[in-house]
């Protein structure tokens, strides 16, 4: 759009005049006297100057042509130098502060949305009871787990809120006897070739589930450190009508034990998952979740080494109904956790990025 000539004129105008302003403000704090035309004369020799700049910002050149039109007004070297320097580091600040806001408001800004719409400017999803013989399907991810996965089916309940529990177990490449342990205990046992990173199991699981026709599809660590006992808690939320996806909060339940490092990062985390989501969410990374049919089948987890963020994320923007529940918690006491604060942040960070700006 090409604006009009009188337009640009006055735009320029009124830059001008802001920018004279700075330099007789600044002249004052160095105790030169200049009258509005003077300090209009000093930012038209600055600009000037800056035409042939070649440091940043025209640092050193802005100073430079302002101290010698100072000097030549008649002021001392020393406060024109003075007067120069605290013009130039007020104009730089105030480009460095309105072009930060300017990279993210309004958004999509110059680094993309940073943040999702707000919850008035998402789709509302409509909420259809499921069939009353579907079942409940509790899917364990489980890469070299065979000391805990045994256990962890066992405790499965067989039946909650009136429906059947189908507990499958998606052994992510495992190269020690997850699989057989898991199949000896109960499980349903769906293997996968090769390691591919817990959200390629997580979708792998939620698609299971879904074709076992479940009315809920439900999913905790195979490590011990969540307790399936407490399933009911996450489908209730979602059979009753009231939410399509329900995270378990340790922080709002009983932790019984977490690595002060870890439960630090988790809180760390969660606060910058609910600045993004927008939600009043007390645990963004919670291993133990829930969600509708509907939920299931619409969910996206957009990078294969984690799900946390992104599948909230996802499920948010498309409208989804959130909610938590209590939950306990316990810090496993067999294996190792697959999760390093650097390679999890170089993989976490891009992910929701990605996940913010792709259209859903």
């Amino acid at each position: 759009m090409r604006l009009p000539a009188a337009t640009v004129l006055a735009a320029a105008t009124v830059a001008w005049a802001l920018e004279s302003g700075v330099v007789w403000q600044a002249a004052r704090w160095a105790g030169v006297t200049l009258s509005p035309l003077d300090a209009l004369l000093v930012t038209a020799v600055t600009i000037a100057a800056q035409v042939v700049a070649v440091a940043p910002g025209g640092l050193g050149t802005y100073e430079a042509a302002a101290t010698a039109a100072l000097v030549g007004l008649g002021a001392a070297p020393g406060p024109a130098l003075a007067a120069a320097v605290a013009a130039h580091a007020v104009k730089t600040a105030y480009a460095l502060t309105t072009g930060a806001v300017a990279a993210v408001v309004p958004a999509p800004g110059l680094l993309g949305r940073v943040r999702l719409p707000r919850p008035a400017a998402r789709p509302a999803t409509a909420w259809t009871p499921p069939p009353p013989d579907a079942p409940v399907v509790l899917f364990l991810p489980a890469h070299d787990e065979q000391a805990s996965v045994g256990d962890v089916v066992r405790r499965v309940p067989r039946v909650v809120a009136g429906r059947p529990v189908r507990c499958v177990v998606v052994d992510d490449g495992s190269t020690d006897r997850t699989a057989a342990v898991a199949a000896a205990a109960g499980a349903e046992v769906i293997r996968v070739a090769s390691n591919r990173g817990l959200g390629a199991a997580v979708r792998r699981g939620l698609a299971e589930g879904l074709a076992r026709g479940a009315a809920v599809v439900a999913f905790c660590d195979a490590d011990g450190e969540y307790a399936p006992e407490e399933l009911e808690r996450l489908v209730a939320p979602i059979l009753a009508g009231d939410a399509d996806y329900v995270v378990g909060s340790r922080f709002a339940g009983d932790i019984r034990r977490m690595l002060a490092h870890r439960r630090l990062g988790n809180r760390v985390l969660t606060t910058a998952l609910r600045f993004v989501a927008r939600v009043p969410l007390t645990d963004g990374q919670s291993g133990y979740r829930a969600l509708s049919a509907a939920a299931a089948a619409d969910a996206e987890v957009i990078h294969d080494f984690n799900y946390a963020q992104v599948l909230t994320l996802d499920l948010l923007a498309k409208g989804y109904r959130y909610a938590e529940v209590p939950i306990g918690y316990g810090f496993r006491t067999t294996g190792r956790s697959f999760v390093r604060l650097g390679r999890y942040l170089r993989a976490v960070v891009p992910a929701v990025h990605r996940e913010l700006n792709t259209p859903t």
